[in-house]
């Protein structure tokens, strides 16, 4: 099993299509937790992921519950990545089997969201600064992940 991305009902096609890109390239799953506040497969979604989307592992849910049913049967771990978190993504351990949980652009996850989560991790930013683009956010939060796990050297196989 390796690391697994999963958006929270995203807003934003362009941006969940960059990392549906990301997602191909290291071999990775991507998980869209439905509703999304665009077509899947919209334009956007299409030039952002470009012909790399005919490699994504794209899974989509119906819902958070329905997610969650897939996550217990797995026995994954839920790794939230939001401004609200305890534990910055540097100093937190990843595992090779970890679900890193991105918000929706605009309003992150709700509470029970919160709840569900196994751990939260947060990416620091200067005082007064609120917030990331959640693609640049997921890249910077995946790579680590990739690093500590050695999951850069299993891309490459």
């Amino acid at each position: 099993m390796t690391l697994a991305l999963a958006l929270y009902q995203p807003d934003i096609a362009p941006n969940a299509g960059t990392l549906a890109r990301m997602s191909a390239c290291f071999g990775l799953s991507l998980h869209i937790i439905e509703p999304a506040g665009f077509p899947v497969g919209d334009a956007g979604f299409r030039r952002a992921g470009m012909d790399y989307l005919d490699r994504a592992a794209i899974t989509r849910h119906a819902s958070f519950k329905a997610f969650e049913a897939w996550r217990a049967g797995e026995r994954r771990r839920l790794v939230l990545c939001t401004t609200r978190g305890a534990v910055a993504y540097t100093a937190f351990a990843f595992a090779p089997d970890d679900v890193l949980l991105l918000g929706r652009e605009s309003a992150g996850v709700p509470e029970e969201v919160h709840q569900a989560a196994d751990a939260r991790i947060v990416i620091p930013l200067v005082t007064g600064a609120r917030s990331l683009n959640v693609a640049l956010a997921g890249a910077m939060i995946l790579g680590e992940a990739l690093r500590q796990t050695g999951g850069f050297a299993a891309a490459r196989t």
